[in-house]
């Protein structure tokens, strides 16, 4: 079983680059170790999420589909 995002943003209805905005904007919301999920269907966020995680040091963690269908992209807070 997968662990569970602590925070789950939903973006859905944001533009190119506001989801990774709305990711850097909450990160320092969950603690050292815990995850947080953003939720978009904005295609550049496939794109753009692992990268922003890559130049700031935070894990990618996963892509992965809501039960509706919609993309979800898991990252874990390192520091």
């Amino acid at each position: 079983m997968s662990e569970r995002a602590a925070l789950e943003l939903d973006c859905t209805t944001m533009p190119c680059p506001m989801p990774v905005i709305e990711l850097a904007r909450h990160l320092g919301e969950v603690e050292v170790g815990q995850l947080l999920a953003v939720v978009a269907l904005d295609p550049a966020a496939a794109v753009d999420v692992p990268a922003w995680c890559r130049m700031k040091g935070q894990e990618y963690v996963r892509a992965e589909v809501t039960d509706d269908g919609r993309p979800r992209y898991v990252v874990r807070r390192l520091d």
